[in-house]
């Protein structure tokens, strides 16, 4: 798995690249945190079942 992700950032209301800040394994899956390293906007995701950088 890559240190650095694509992903879209509200906060800065663009795409940036995303760095990993944990990585850590539970039962639903691999859980992963990042953060824009521009403001700080932080997403956490585990596998396919929760990804909190999606819109409702």
């Amino acid at each position: 798995m890559s240190d650095t992700a694509e992903r879209y950032c509200p906060n800065c209301r663009e795409t940036r690249e995303f760095v990993r800040t944990a990585r850590t394994r539970m039962n639903l899956g691999t859980k992963v945190k990042w953060r824009c390293p521009e403001c700080g906007f932080r997403i956490v995701n585990i596998e396919n079942a929760v990804d909190t950088g999606v819109s409702a």
